[in-house]
């Protein structure tokens, strides 16, 4: 680690992370490490797992910052910032796995935020300062108690007035008096309580399901709401690969199921799945994007990527490798050694993959540059969004019915990417590919056909839904992935039935003198409509602030679904219709951590009992926040969330619920049976501190008329 000044002269200095500040200048080392700050990237590359942000355990790789002297046109006047500058930025407490260098470079990282200004110092803060909850519960106990000593002091009051005007002794009375408050507010109360917390938690501990906040297993009985994390919670974790279907002349081919049959072995198609995509090798095993990895390992390619001594040699453009194994050349197996070689010989098919445009969730789309062993001439493959996809190639290579072919897709909840080729001109060099922009190469592009990808519900998913929707317990999905997949997996999982309605809000920030507004679609028509399309009158969507009855709540027709950018402006914008949309919202996609936290906050202050669950670490606040957080996961989440189950599927939460509810009835029976012994007898002992004061009084009369006579008739006697 290197402060600024010293870069110039090469010093290298070994100081403790927590001195470090912003505009150090730190190396990264080969082996990786774990972040202590936020840094972006200045030369170099890197492979980090951000499972500590974003809940997702795949690796990613960090490119560096564009060198504003080097590519003036590809960077302008554009301001670093971590936010939009991701894909070059470290973020503090992920890890970096590997690390790769050109021509002995060191890789080198700036400083840019430390403490709790990064990314992962403001997860901590939500952790460890979360905003108060407010238990009615709790909150009514107290109430209750203290009502409980206003009644102990007036009979308080009562017992010593009472006692003096009968002229009890002072040490009676202190006695007498103070006993009345220790009656009237039951000591043994919580206590009492506690108990019956102490034997739902062993009941939880039973059936796998721990517990670090015994207080909230009584607040998990009112549970009328819960909200789940999509992938890993609902969901598998990983996409299987269904199908691909090729596109020819304009037209859509039949589905196929393999894609790496001998006819489409050398086709752009498949060299497009083989190319396009940001898989990298780790300790020689394939690392990256789920995605990507069933997508690349479905067609049986090798990947070669050049050693560390190799880039340490050469310059940054040596490419990444890929061909098709031998298995994948049938006459191999039957020939001779020496015919071996020259068949090797002559069907070498290798591509080279010159230069990566990285995924962005912007542009929703990545690409990149190849060229085949022996072609003079650069090909660039695109994937991505199929609407992006389409509308960046010709339009004459695009299927009339693209449009109708991709909705049934999505309807069946199918994941689906496009795929696009584009032959590049001959006067485009190596050293000129390396500097062009990439709006140059996305554009008159030829449509190649469509990736069908599948995300499987987990077993226990329709079965645990059903049984909360008999119970009258309300079902959120809360997700950081695309707004139609995570539709789809709600229509499959039951979390909105067939005939439903979903309403798509697409909220716009204020732009050009432009207010905020809210566009409402419809989502069967989200993949049709254009900026032209009509939108839906907010006035004739149904929405009612409060539900008359449960029964009301069932009876709903419309779902509302939003995505974190809509949900930001909707809070920030349209305060008035946050009731009304967490009232009928069912899914809400592409939320940030902190989004997910706002949503948990909002949906408590329409009075419901919130529970979460989820298993990433994306997921903290938001089960830190919640009535009843359930984590899926033993890693992070576990922290932050008050239930962790050793299950990593849904099942847990009905089993929750019902513990909590037995467990609130025996709180209620408790309390109510320690209030009604206390009642009983601090009436009891109040009417029996007034009997014994009559019956004092009544004998010390008795004793003065039987003195006074003895008097008078010693009088008459004497």
């Amino acid at each position: 680690i290197s402060p600024t000044g010293c870069e110039l002269c090469g010093s290298i200095e070994e100081i403790l992370s927590t001195n470090l500040v912003p505009g150090d200048i730190m190396l990264i080392p080969s082996n990786g490490t774990i972040m202590p700050c936020d840094a972006v990237l200045l030369s170099g590359t890197c492979i980090v797992n951000e499972s500590m942000l974003t809940g997702e355990s795949v690796p990613v790789t960090k490119i560096n910052l564009p060198n504003p002297s080097e590519y003036p046109k590809a960077t302008g006047d554009e301001i670093y910032s971590p936010e939009a500058h991701k894909r070059h930025t470290l973020f503090c407490g992920t890890s970096v796995i590997q690390t790769r260098f050109y021509t002995g470079e060191l890789v080198k990282a700036l400083v840019v935020r430390t403490g709790f200004n990064t990314a992962k110092g403001q997860l901590v803060r939500s952790i460890l300062y979360p905003k108060p909850t407010d238990f009615k519960l709790y909150r009514d106990a107290y109430w209750f108690l203290l009502s409980l000593v206003v009644v102990a002091g007036i009979g308080f009051i009562y017992t010593i007035v009472n006692s003096i005007l009968n002229e009890v002794p002072a040490h009676t009375i202190v006695i007498e008096s103070l006993d009345i408050i220790t009656i009237t507010v039951p000591p043994a109360l919580p206590a009492a309580m506690t108990a019956g917390i102490v034997y739902a938690q062993r009941r939880l501990k039973k059936i796998g399901i721990f517990c670090i906040s015994p207080q909230r297993i009584n607040i998990c009985g009112q549970l009328n709401l819960v909200c789940f994390d999509k992938t890993g919670t609902l969901t598998e974790d990983g996409l299987d690969l269904w199908g691909i279907q090729r596109v020819e002349n304009a037209r859509f081919l039949l589905p196929e199921e393999r894609a790496c049959s001998e006819s489409l072995l050398k086709s752009e198609f498949i060299a497009c799945m083989a190319t396009c995509h940001s898989l990298t090798k780790i300790e020689g095993e394939l690392s990256g994007d789920p995605l990507d990895l069933k997508m690349f390992e479905a067609i049986g390619w090798i990947l070669e990527e050049a050693t560390e001594e190799e880039t340490a040699l050469h310059n940054r453009i040596m490419p990444t490798v890929v061909r098709p194994s031998k298995q994948l050349f049938p006459e191999s197996k039957q020939a001779t050694d020496q015919e071996m070689e020259l068949f090797e010989l002559s069907t070498t098919y290798e591509i080279g993959i010159v230069r990566q445009f990285p995924f962005s969730s912007v542009l929703q789309r990545m690409c990149v540059i190849a060229r085949i062993l022996g072609e003079k001439r650069m090909d660039a493959y695109m994937k991505g969004a199929p609407e992006v996809i389409a509308s960046l190639c010709k339009q004459e290579t695009v299927p009339v019915d693209f449009e109708s072919v991709l909705e049934e897709y999505t309807k069946q909840g199918f994941r689906v990417i496009a795929l696009a080729h584009r032959k590049l001109e001959s006067k485009l060099t190596w050293h000129k590919v390396q500097t062009i922009n990439r709006d140059a190469i996305e554009s008159n592009m030829d449509f190649m056909g469509l990736i069908i990808m599948q995300n499987k519900l987990k077993q226990e998913t329709p079965t645990v839904l059903e049984d909360l929707h008999k119970a009258n317990i309300r079902t959120v999905m809360v997700t950081g992935d695309n707004m139609l997949t995570a539709i789809s997996v709600a229509r499959d999982c039951g979390m909105i039935l067939p005939q439903d309605k979903v309403i798509i809000a697409e909220a716009l920030p204020p732009k050009d003198g432009q207010a905020a507004r809210i566009n409402w679609h419809y989502a069967d028509t989200l993949t049709r409509c254009t900026s032209s399309s009509p939108a839906i009158n907010s006035e004739d969507i149904p929405v009612k602030l409060v539900h008359e009855s449960l029964e009301d709540l069932q009876m709903t027709k419309y779902h509302f679904a939003m995505n974190g950018k809509s949900f930001a402006v909707i809070l920030e914008h349209f305060q008035d219709l946050v009731p009304k949309l967490v009232l009928h919202g069912t899914v809400f996609a592409r939320m940030a951590p902190d989004q997910k936290t706002q949503l948990v906050e909002a949906l408590q202050n329409v009075d419901y009992y919130v529970g979460m669950c989820g298993d990433g670490a994306n997921d903290c606040g938001a089960l830190k926040r919640a009535h009843g957080g359930i984590s899926l996961s033993e890693l992070e989440a576990s922290v932050a969330s008050p239930f962790t189950s050793r299950t990593p599927s849904i099942s847990c939460v009905p089993k929750l619920i019902r513990e909590g509810r037995a467990a609130l009835i025996t709180s209620f029976c408790v309390f109510k049976f320690m209030a009604l012994y206390s009642i009983i007898q601090y009436i009891s002992v109040t009417l029996n501190v007034k009997c014994n004061s009559d019956s004092k009084a009544h004998t010390y009369k008795l004793l003065q008329v039987s003195l006074n006579t003895q008097q008078s008739h010693s009088k008459i006697f004497l």
